[in-house]
């Protein structure tokens, strides 16, 4: 059986004062296991408790109780500047919006996170355009984000994800800004990196997309309400080469 990549137990997340008239729990004892190379989608309704789930598993908030184990760790009450350590060694992410840096080229943006674990200059660099030549970006390296298309500016942020070798990736409404097709160009990039084993968790609210996925987590009022296989996991089509954009 693969290994534990993560799991919660009881989790629980309140916003306000416990006890007071002004909490909200967000996250009410959920328990989730993912192994490796598992591709999973986290799907639910506006307030279901889905973007603080993400949060919590992307090491970028605490929970107010219960833990949280990544590849084995506890990290459930890290200080800052370790929960900093954890998200930027274990966790890759890629959000709705890119969130890439507009006064950097793409090369340098791909660099960006080796920089903050002191990977040598000439590593970076070399790592840098072998992840562009995966998503097949390697002809803009030079270009800023305003001049790539959204497509290609969501290229860049899944080879920026994997810059240090995480053990996840973190898929925050990848396609959310992207018409159809390019979101499907995206997805099936997400299938090859699926297929050669990264474990990757996806929030989505597009049913559809959800379903590609091998496991669908159902968030509904702070709870789990289903957890099952993905009905289209084993139809969906991985097209090669990636069409341009």
């Amino acid at each position: 059986m693969p290994s534990e990549v993560l799991r919660i137990e009881e989790l629980t997340k309140i916003y306000g004062q416990p006890g007071s008239d002004m909490e909200v729990r967000a996250l009410d004892g959920v328990d989730i296991t993912i192994r490796q190379g598992e591709y999973v989608s986290i799907v639910g309704t506006s307030g279901s408790g889905k973007s603080t789930l993400m949060n919590i598993l992307g090491c970028l908030d605490r929970p107010t109780s219960g833990r949280y184990w990544l590849d084995g760790r506890d990290v459930s009450t890290l200080p800052d500047d370790e929960l900093s350590e954890v998200r930027g060694r274990y966790i890759g992410f890629i959000f709705q919006s890119f969130n890439l840096i507009q006064t950097a080229t793409v090369l340098e943006n791909l660099e960006v996170p080796m920089f903050y674990q002191a990977v040598a200059p000439e590593v970076r660099r070399e790592r840098a355009q072998a992840l562009a030549k995966m998503v097949e970006i390697e002809h803009r390296l030079h270009h800023r984000p305003s001049e790539l298309s959204g497509g290609q500016q969501q290229r860049v942020a899944i080879a920026r994800s994997l810059a240090n070798n995480p053990v996840l990736l973190l898929a925050d409404e990848p396609t959310g800004n992207l018409d159809s097709r390019t979101g499907e160009v995206v997805l099936e990039i997400l299938d090859r990196l699926h297929a050669d084993g990264m474990t990757i968790i996806m929030v989505t609210h597009n049913p559809e997309t959800a379903e590609r996925c091998d496991r669908v987590i159902v968030i509904k009022d702070g709870r789990i309400d289903a957890d099952r296989p993905g009905t289209l996991a084993h139809t969906r089509a991985v097209v090669s080469p990636l069409p341009a954009d």
